[in-house]
């Protein structure tokens, strides 16, 4: 029992005073980052599906 006390007294102590966090600020624009890249790379999957579902249904009209 002293063994998992200890543990949990040494992984306090290491993420209060060892691990360097983030400030808010930080977070934020590193978040805002993230969001506008993942709604460009939505557009891009979005135009890029749209083109191939046009160049499709003209090929399988030509089919039929």
């Amino acid at each position: 029992m002293d063994a998992v006390i200890n543990y949990i007294k040494e992984s306090y102590n290491e993420l209060v005073y060892k691990v360097s966090w983030t400030k808010r600020s930080e977070l934020v624009s590193h978040a805002v980052v993230v969001l506008i890249a993942s709604l460009l790379i939505a557009l891009v999957i979005f135009a890029v599906d749209k083109t191939f579902e046009e160049i499709m249904s003209r090929v399988y009209n030509l089919l039929s």
